[in-house]
């Protein structure tokens, strides 16, 4: 007798994953033909919106289609170009500029007069007007007391410090890199802050100048203006500086 066969019925599994792949690449397919047909009429604006939204569905962030038009990175360039690490930015106004050039005048002449050419610079430079005094002239090495035979000329410096209208002054002083550590100063910051305090004080011992307008910094050897490995540079780079800030700022 024939053994019957018991039928099993067993569900078939339709395996769908591949509608994934498939929408994504109708989707890759759909976003190319719109930034096909848009790059046909396409100008700087539109073709940013473009970019952007095509590395959303890409990438679901910022990628490689983001990037500028021609245009905008020959601005872009013009801006860095012109980017204070590449190139001082004038904060003086033009009309402020005439009037520093005045003082710039004042001092230039009482620098040709006194024969200080090589103890007293004056420079425009782009944050306002820089008086520039050899320390070797106002100090002895490792000293913050002014020399007293220089004590004069601080007082005729003060006297070119008179304006109208009266201007923020600072007074900053700088060293060398040659260590310090003495007695009064562990350092070349604390000596160079010392130096340009008593120098400001002697210049307020003009009652006509406005103390709440000046302020003194101290850079110690960190802003050379030379090379320190000569003797040369380093007499350099011992100095005060005395910035005549400008009344107006440019626009």
């Amino acid at each position: 007798m024939a053994k019957k066969h018991k039928k099993h019925h067993h569900e078939d599994h339709i395996d769908e994953s591949w509608l994934i792949p498939y929408a994504d690449l109708l989707t890759l397919l759909l976003a190319l033909f719109i930034v096909l047909f848009a790059s046909s009429q396409i100008d700087s604006e539109k073709f940013q919106q473009i970019a952007k939204s095509f590395n959303s569905i890409l990438t679901g962030g910022t990628g490689a289609l983001q990037y500028l038009s021609p245009i905008d990175r020959e601005k872009i360039d013009s801006v860095i170009k012109d980017s204070p690490s590449q190139k001082p930015y004038v904060k003086i106004s033009k009309k402020e500029y005439e009037e520093l050039k005045k003082i710039q005048s004042k001092f230039n002449e009482y620098v040709k007069t006194n024969q200080l050419s090589g103890e007293l610079s004056v420079a425009m430079t782009e944050e306002g007007l820089l008086v520039t005094i050899a320390n070797d002239v106002l100090f002895d090495s490792g000293s913050a007391d002014i020399k007293p035979q220089y004590r004069d000329v601080a007082k005729k410096i003060s006297n070119l410090l008179v304006m109208n209208p009266p201007r923020n002054i600072v007074i900053s002083g700088h060293t060398d890199n040659v260590p310090i550590n003495n007695a009064k100063f562990a350092s070349n910051w604390e000596l160079s802050v010392m130096r340009a305090v008593n120098f400001m004080k002697l210049l307020l011992e003009n009652t006509r100048l406005n103390p709440q307008l000046f302020s003194a910094k101290g850079y110690g050897e960190f802003k050379p203006i030379a090379s320190n490995a000569t003797p040369e540079g380093r007499a350099k780079n011992r100095r005060v500086e005395i910035l005549i800030m400008p009344q107006e700022p440019a626009q």
